[in-house]
């Protein structure tokens, strides 16, 4: 069993559990191993749970981000769909193995790839939920049996789209009860599926916690408990329930699995507070390596946007002539450098660019915020530090760490630091990692931490399936006792296979569609503007 909890940290997790509001959670750590589990760079969840579903890393699976370039060199971007992941699902590794699976609630499974079992996709509007099951049926027979119909598993743009703008505190209340009934309703199919048709490998993921984290932060977080107004605290109670019910959640999935299963929970990443914006492309301008085309989007009202809203517009905001360096997206922290292709085209000549990217890493770091007189990036990646494989080339030239782990902005501004009007929640790189079952220590904390991409071999280990070469990881021996290792050898398997497209990835109506709800989807998630 693989249960993944979106954004899970144990900031809030470990004063949960010593509340006494997760004890399944606390007897599952008691009774397991638990760690520390290290998010890709930066922590965003495409690139991640990606990476956690086909053991790979960004570079060989080829999610970098939320978007991609329309085409290879092109300034226009689009969302991403099971055609862009260019490696195996750890179920697709299962399944040929003649293991019987169950996936449900991951992104990135639309279009549908077979095996033998049942998939589900995340992360997909609600109307096209029908397109992201395997068998092509499934929806259908879990609408009917079940009761609850697209709009009460899938997304409902015009109710999560509250937290776009903070949400009216007013509104809050009815938009946690709506990710508490949507989780039920994934774990209402899980039930169902497990009774139907008990599967060798069931992984389920609950993307609740993200969500509630990023609006309602200072609501969870006990660092602000002190802080709360009589209506923050309905809304902290309220917030509450959601982990009550994932550790019920829990408990059900330990019981279903039996003694003899291994059960795993990870995260993407971790989560923390974020309270002011940087305005990446703004500050840019200001140092001379991007020229703004006339009338650029500004964040007047100083909310804090970073303006995902404008990607569609970006290539229309720049003047393309005098631009060296911009920022493509928020979601990335990621930076484009311009090299020349043909004369006249503007950007650095290629012999420039090693000598201009480490400039600009370094003026970067060295800036300071006129407020603070403090660093604002703390950290600059060059693209070939984070990433390798294949898909090297689409990365960003340098990805950057910002002090409050925050996202970008790509807006104009007339400050490049501006405080948020209240604390959010975002991305941090320290994710979870808990599991129990035959052979994994008792009570054992790993020291130092695990990656994402530990998570498939061990899975696989579990199973009893050989393991693939090419996964970049081996089995963490570190949690299992020394004894059961000799008696159980890892086995290592002949390399996963090929990723072919099922289809023609040309974008039919649906897929358009699909592709401007999911941009509506990240917008009322405070990725996009």
């Amino acid at each position: 069993m693989l249960i993944g909890i979106d954004g899970a940290t144990f900031d809030i997790l470990d004063p949960l559990m010593d509340q006494g509001i997760m004890p399944v959670l606390q007897g599952m750590i008691d009774g397991g191993v638990r760690a520390q589990l290290d998010s890709v760079v930066p922590p965003l969840t495409p690139p991640a749970w990606v990476t956690l579903m086909t053991g790979r890393s960004p570079g060989h699976h080829g999610v970098l981000d939320f978007f991609t370039p329309s085409a290879p060199g092109s300034r226009h971007l689009r969302t991403l769909t099971s055609h862009h992941v260019t490696a195996e699902y750890l179920w697709q590794i299962a399944s040929r193995a003649g293991c019987t699976v169950t996936a449900l609630n991951y992104p990135y499974m639309t279009p549908p790839r077979p095996l033998n079992g049942y998939s589900l996709s995340g992360w997909i509007p609600w109307r096209h939920l029908r397109r992201g099951s395997y068998p092509a049926e499934l929806f259908d027979e879990i609408k009917g049996l079940l009761g609850f119909g697209a709009h009460d598993m899938g997304m409902d743009l015009k109710i999560e789209a509250k937290c776009i703008d903070g949400c009216d505190p007013a509104e809050y209340l009815d938009w946690i009860d709506l990710h508490l009934r949507r989780e039920r309703n994934w774990m209402d199919t899980l039930r169902y599926l497990r009774q139907k048709d008990p599967t060798d490998f069931i992984a389920v993921l609950f993307d609740g916690t993200d969500k509630l984290q990023h609006l309602c932060w200072r609501h969870v977080d006990p660092a602000y408990a002190a802080s709360l107004s009589p209506a923050d605290q309905q809304i902290h109670k309220r917030s509450l329930e959601l982990y009550r019910q994932l550790d019920g959640f829990i408990a059900e999935i330990i019981a279903m699995a039996g003694p003899s299963a291994t059960v795993v929970i990870a995260s993407d990443h971790g989560f923390g507070p974020t309270v002011e914006t940087f305005y990446l492309n703004a500050w840019l301008h200001a140092h001379g390596y991007l020229a703004w085309a006339e009338n650029p989007p500004t964040d007047e009202a100083g909310e804090g946007r970073i303006g995902l809203e404008a990607l569609s517009r970006l290539s229309f905001m720049l003047d393309w002539s005098r631009t060296t360096a911009h920022a493509v997206t928020s979601s990335s922290n990621g930076i484009r450098i311009r090299v020349r292709r043909e004369p006249g085209d503007g950007g650095i000549a290629p012999e420039e660019y090693d000598g201009f990217r480490a400039r600009l890493a370094d003026e970067l770091l060295g800036w300071e915020d006129p407020a603070t007189g403090t660093p604002v990036v703390t950290r600059v990646w060059r693209r070939e530090e984070i990433f390798d494989g294949p898909h090297l080339a689409e990365a960003p030239d340098l990805t950057l760490r910002l002090r409050d782990y925050g996202f970008a902005s790509i807006l104009n501004s007339d400050r490049l630091v501006r405080p948020r009007p209240y604390v959010m929640g975002t991305h941090r790189p320290d994710g979870v990692f808990v599991a129990c079952g035959p052979g994994l220590r008792r009570g054992h904390r790993v020291e130092g931490s695990l990656s994402l991409l530990d998570v498939a071999p061990l899975l696989l280990y579990a199973l009893d399936i050989p393991v693939p070469a090419d996964l970049e990881r081996p089995v963490p021996a570190q949690l299992f006792e020394p004894a059961w290792l000799e008696q159980h050898p890892v086995k290592v398997g002949a390399p996963t296979e090929p990723v072919r497209p099922l289809q023609s990835a040309a974008r039919s109506t649906e897929d358009l569609e699909g592709e401007q709800e999911v941009l509506e989807r990240l917008r009322a998630l405070g990725y996009v503007e």
